[in-house]
């Protein structure tokens, strides 16, 4: 009778260490994705202003190139000088959108806590086998 109260009593205190593990697993978890989403939500806000900033140097080539199709039948002096403009305006969208690519060809939705997850079943499925 004393054996089953102590294996009782032993088992109550591995179940309450248990459950704490797992909560502080979980509060781990949990902070990890916090973290990640805010890591997220950084990128997406890099990710909205590249392309503002590619729409604009967009919208400045259409300008200068409008610009040039008016004076080319001027002058050919403010041709050279609006071709060059458009060159620059052309560069800095060309620089821009390889950025904006660049980052969307890299992005992975939270993979620290995905890794994490993968890292926990692993663990379980080796402790409970």
């Amino acid at each position: 009778m004393e054996e089953s109260t102590a294996s009782l009593g032993a088992l109550g205190i591995a179940s309450k260490q248990f459950a704490r593990r797992l909560l502080t697993i979980g509060e781990n978890r949990l902070e990890l994705l916090a973290v990640e989403v805010q890591e997220e939500r950084e990128r997406l806000l890099h990710a909205i202003l590249l392309a503002l900033g590619m729409g604009a140097c967009g919208l400045l080539i259409a300008i200068a190139f409008t610009a040039v199709v008016v004076i080319l039948f001027w002058d050919v002096s403010h041709f050279a000088i609006l071709l060059a403009l458009m060159v620059v305006y052309g560069a800095g969208m060309f620089w821009l959108y390889r950025q904006l690519t660049s980052l969307l060809r890299h992005w992975k939705t939270l993979p620290a806590t995905l890794d994490q997850l993968r890292k926990d079943r692993a663990c379980l499925d080796n402790n409970l086998d």
